[in-house]
C-alpha cells in the first residue's frame, strides 16, 4: 500500500528552529529525527507527508526524496536523471518546475543544473510517450528539488506547493511582519504552554496573536490552507488525507486564558482585526489601540512575547529613545511577568536596561535578530544593566 512505503523526508525550517521542529515531527509520530542545517530529516511514509504538511508550525517545505547519486561529468547527471522513473510522479500532459541549489560541485550555477534536470525528464518523456510535460514556474503539478553537493546528487519533490508559512488567513499587512512560521517558533521557544495569559502589546497585524491562538487551541498550522504541492501528485491518496485533517482538526479546543494584543498604530489594529475575523478568532483574541510605555498590563503575571518595529528608517537617537523607554516601562509596569522580546540588533538594543535570561539568535526574513527573555519578578529592583 501506498500509505505503507516508507521513504526518506526532508523538512526545512529557518535557522534556529530545527530542534523545535524536531519535536514537533516526533509528536506526528516521526521516528528518529535528524537535525541537519535548517531542516529535519526522517523516515516516513505518505501519512507522515501529509501530516507534517498540515500539522508542523515551524514547517517551511516537506520534500519526499526520491534518489541520490554520484556523478563525474554532466553527461553521467544527465543520465542518471532521465533514468529515474518520472512517470510515477507526473503524466506526459502535466507541468514541472526544478529548483535547484548546489556547492562546490562542477556545475557553479544552479539555473543550469535546473536547465539540465528538466532536459532529462522532457527527453525521457518524448522517448516513452512521444510527448513532453511543459514547465509552469507558477503553479507545476510537480516541483522538483535538486541538491548538488560537490559530486552528490539528491533528487527529491516538493510536497508543500507554496510555502508551509503561507497559512491563509493573513489578508491585511503592515509593514516588515513577522513571518508566520518564525511566529510559531518563537512562541513555542518561550516554552509558553497555553497555561498562563498572552500579551503582544506591539501587535501589528496579529501574527504573533494568531499563532498563539492555533497554538493554545490547537488549530493545525494548515487549517486555513487548500492546496498542497501532493494534491497534484498521481499518487495523492485523498482518502488518507482527509482522515489526517479530519483527526487534526478534531483535536481542536477551547483555551482557559486571555490572549491580548495592542498597538500604538489604528491602522495596524484593524489589520489585525481583519486577519483576526477571516482566521475566525476575533472572539478568542481581545485587541485595545494605546502605546506600550502609556499602559497597564491587561492581566497579572503572565507572558509577553512582542516583535518591536524594527525603526531601519529612524535615527539611532529614536532607537535609543524607544529601547529605554521599552525597558523602564517593563520594569515599573510588568513586574511578575515573563517578557520575551524578538528584535533586530541594533545599537538601540543594548539600551533596554535589563539583563537578559536568555538569548537566541533567529531571522526574521534575512534580518539577523534575537529572541531574548526578561524575568520581570516582582519586587526585584532593577538595575541598567546592558545587554
Amino acid at each position: 500500500m501506498k500509505e505503507t512505503q516508507i521513504f526518506p523526508i526532508v523538512v526545512k525550517t529557518h535557522a534556529g528552529l530545527e530542534q523545535v521542529l524536531s519535536e514537533e515531527l516526533i509528536g506526528i509520530g516521526a521516528s528518529n529525527p535528524e537535525i541537519l542545517k535548517r531542516a529535519v530529516k526522517f523516515n516516513g511514509n505518505n501519512a507522515l507527508l501529509y501530516k507534517a504538511n498540515y500539522c508542523c508550525g515551524t514547517a517551511i517545505r516537506v520534500l519526499k526524496q526520491i534518489d541520490s547519486f554520484f556523478f563525474n561529468n554532466n553527461e553521467e547527471f544527465y543520465s542518471k536523471i532521465k533514468a529515474l522513473k518520472w512517470e510515477t510522479y507526473l503524466d506526459a500532459e502535466g507541468t514541472l518546475a526544478v529548483d535547484a541549489f548546489e556547492s562546490q560541485s562542477i556545475f557553479n550555477n544552479s539555473l543550469f543544473i535546473a536547465r539540465l534536470t528538466k532536459d532529462a525528464i522532457v527527453d525521457r518523456f518524448r522517448e516513452l510517450v512521444n510527448k513532453r510535460p511543459n514547465v509552469d514556474l507558477d503553479n507545476p503539478d510537480i516541483k522538483i528539488n535538486i541538491h548538488v553537493h560537490r559530486d552528490n546528487c539528491i533528487v527529491s519533490v516538493d510536497s508543500s506547493g507554496m510555502s508551509l508559512h503561507k497559512r491563509g488567513y493573513r489578508k491585511a499587512n503592515v509593514e516588515a511582519p513577522v513571518n508566520e512560521v518564525t511566529a510559531a517558533g518563537i512562541i513555542r521557544l518561550s516554552g509558553w504552554k497555553a497555561d498562563t495569559d498572552f500579551f503582544d502589546p506591539m501587535c501589528g497585524s496579529g501574527t504573533l496573536l494568531i499563532e498563539a491562538a492555533m497554538f493554545a487551541m490547537k488549530i493545525p498550522s494548515g487549517y486555513y490552507r487548500k492546496d498542497y504541492g501532493f494534491m497534484t501528485w498521481k499518487d495523492f491518496d485523498k482518502t488518507l488525507f482527509d482522515n489526517i485533517r479530519n483527526d487534526a482538526n478534531a483535536q481542536i479546543c477551547e483555551h482557559d486564558f486571555s490572549i491580548f494584543g495592542a498597538d500604538i498604530n489604528k491602522k495596524n489594529l484593524g489589520k489585525a482585526e481583519e486577519n483576526l475575523k477571516y482566521a475566525q478568532l476575533h472572539q478568542d483574541v481581545i485587541l485595545r489601540l494605546g502605546a506600550f510605555e502609556n499602559s497597564q498590563p491587561p492581566f497579572k503575571n503572565g507572558i509577553l512575547i512582542t516583535n518591536p518595529p524594527y525603526g531601519e528608517r529612524l535615527q539611532i537617537d529614536d532607537i535609543i529613545n524607544f529601547y529605554k523607554t521599552f525597558g523602564n516601562t517593563l520594569k515599573s509596569n510588568y513586574a511578575g511577568f515573563t517578557a520575551w522580546v524578538f528584535a533586530q540588533e541594533n545599537e538601540g538594543l543594548k539600551h533596554i536596561g535589563l539583563r537578559p535570561s536568555r538569548r537566541i539568535s533567529l531571522l526574521n526574513g534575512n534580518i539577523e535578530c534575537k529572541l531574548m527573555r526578561f524575568d520581570m519578578y516582582e519586587g526585584k529592583k532593577f538595575s541598567n544593566t546592558g545587554l
